[in-house]
């Protein structure tokens, strides 16, 4: 059954991108305007995704999966035994996970602002840079859950995430995928970045430009 509509996979995959793109390239000022960009592109992902978990599908609703502490020590105690809980959505334990991305996002995002309008001195950079230490750490701690999840339970979650469909009862799937609403949030990041190569600046273009120079 469809668990996941389009938006919440785009969104996904979308973050992981710019959240590996931006720690590759934030120690090189040849790829500062590419690392600027990923940077704003991630925050404006993780609006849309807050607006999404008000008003999106059943499942990408933050009322169906964040249930606080409690419930996420419930479920991780209950993985030993003979009967883990199995939640079609997002289990408790790894919606603590998300909230804590989603925050370190933007967290990390008006740091990397703050630092590039001059607005401290290298505490703020640091600050940044320990934050993206921190959502890093998060990460894998959420790759790691995914993949523990994915054996108790017996079905891929990173399929799910690309496909949207997971095993479920019948009735407890979602209607519609939004493929639309996914199609035009990937053109507006594909705009915007297209904007940005081609801005005043050009110091993407150009490091581009001299990558592929160097190639045989």
């Amino acid at each position: 059954m469809l668990v996941w509509d389009a938006p919440v996979r785009v969104f996904h995959w979308l973050l992981v991108l710019c959240f590996a793109g931006a720690w590759l390239t934030a120690d090189s000022e040849r790829w500062r305007l590419a690392h600027i960009t990923l940077g704003y592109t991630s925050a404006a992902l993780v609006g849309f995704r807050l607006l999404w978990g008000l008003v999106g599908t059943r499942y990408a609703r933050f009322s169906s999966f964040v249930h606080g502490p409690r419930a996420a020590w419930a479920y991780l105690r209950s993985l030993p035994g003979s009967r883990p809980q199995h939640h079609v959505g997002h289990n408790p334990a790894g919606a603590l996970a998300i909230v804590a991305l989603l925050g370190l996002v933007l967290t990390v995002s008006a740091l990397g602002w703050a630092v590039e309008a001059d607005l401290g001195g290298d505490w703020l950079a640091e600050l940044h840079e320990g934050a993206a230490s921190l959502m890093l750490g998060i990460a894998a701690l959420h790759v790691l859950g995914v993949a523990i999840g994915s054996l108790i339970h017996r079905e891929s979650l990173v399929r799910a995430m690309i496909d949207g469909r997971k095993r479920t009862e019948s009735g407890e799937g979602i209607r519609r995928p939004w493929r639309p609403l996914a199609v035009l949030m990937l053109a507006a990041v594909l705009v915007f970045w297209a904007v940005q190569w081609q801005g005043p600046d050009g110091t993407f273009a150009r490091s581009i430009r001299e990558v592929a120079a160097r190639l045989p």
